[in-house]
C-alpha cells in the first residue's frame, strides 16, 4: 500500500493558488481512478482507492503548509506504512511551468511543506516536483505561490494534471521511469507524420499533329485544252 500525499492550504481561498498544485493533482487522481468519497481523518481529507492492482491512499493535509507533516506522520503509523511507502506532491518554483521531475529523498530546499514532512517523517520519501517557475526575486515568492494560476497556465496545467494521472498507477507499482514518460506525453504529444509530397505523375509525351495534306491545285485549263490532253 502506498501514501499518495498533497501540500497545500485548507479553504476554497487557496484552492487555485500556485501553492496548491498538490492538491490539484490527488483530485485528478481520485476522479479519474473512481476513489472512495473525501473522509476527514488525522486532520486531513482522506480517500482510498486502486492504482493498478495497488492499493493507495490519497491524503491532502487541512493544516496550512508548515504543518503539513503531522497529519502525514500520523496516517503512516495508523497503516503501519514507511517513509519509503510514501510519495508527496508538491509546487516547485526552480522547475519551468509544467515541468516535472521525481526525486527520492535529499532536503527539503526551504519548502515549508517539506520541512514539516522531514520533522515528522525524515526525509528518505519520495517527491514528485511540480514546477511553476520562479517570479523573478526572493521578495516576491509568497505572494506569487499565493495568487491563483493566470488563465495562460491553464492549457500546460490541464495537461499536467493528465499526465500524473495517467501514470499514477505505473508511480505506485515503483515504476518512476513509466511515470515520467506518461506525463511527458501529454506535456509534448507526438507530432504528426509530415505530409508526403505528391508524387509527380509522368506525363506521356505529346503526340506530334498530324502534317495538313496539301490541298490539291485548281485546274484553271479550259475545256477545249482538258479534251486536247486527253488525246496527247
Amino acid at each position: 500500500m502506498k501514501l499518495f500525499a498533497g501540500l497545500g492550504n485548507p479553504g476554497a481561498r487557496y484552492a487555485l493558488n500556485r501553492h496548491n498544485i498538490g492538491f490539484m493533482a490527488l483530485d485528478r487522481i481520485a476522479q479519474d481512478h473512481g476513489f472512495g468519497p473525501w473522509r476527514e481523518k488525522f486532520g486531513a481529507q482522506l480517500a482510498e482507492g486502486r492504482l493498478g492492482s495497488d492499493k493507495v491512499l490519497l491524503l491532502k493535509p487541512q493544516n496550512f503548509m508548515n504543518r503539513s507533516g503531522q497529519p502525514v506522520g500520523e496516517a503512516l503509523r495508523f497503516f503501519k506504512l514507511g517513509p519509503d511507502d510514501l510519495v508527496v506532491f508538491h509546487d516547485e518554483l526552480d522547475l519551468a511551468p509544467g515541468k516535472m521531475r521525481l526525486k527520492q529523498g535529499g532536503g527539503h530546499a526551504g519548502h515549508n511543506g517539506l520541512r514539516s514532512i522531514h520533522e515528522h517523517v525524515g526525509p528518505d520519501y519520495a517527491r514528485v516536483r511540480l514546477g511553476i517557475g520562479h517570479p523573478g526575486h526572493k521578495d516576491r515568492v509568497s505572494g506569487y505561490v499565493l495568487s491563483d494560476f493566470a488563465k495562460a497556465d491553464q492549457d500546460w496545467l490541464d495537461d499536467l494534471l493528465r499526465g500524473l494521472s495517467d501514470g499514477a498507477a505505473d508511480l505506485a507499482a515503483g515504476d518512476g521511469g513509466r511515470f515520467a514518460n506518461a506525463v511527458a506525453a501529454r506535456r509534448t504529444p507526438p507530432r504528426k507524420p509530415a505530409a508526403q509530397k505528391p508524387q509527380a505523375q509522368t506525363q506521356a509525351a505529346p503526340r506530334p499533329a498530324p502534317t495538313p495534306r496539301p490541298e490539291p491545285r485548281q485546274d484553271t485549263r479550259s475545256p477545249l485544252q482538258k479534251l486536247m490532253d486527253r488525246f496527247r
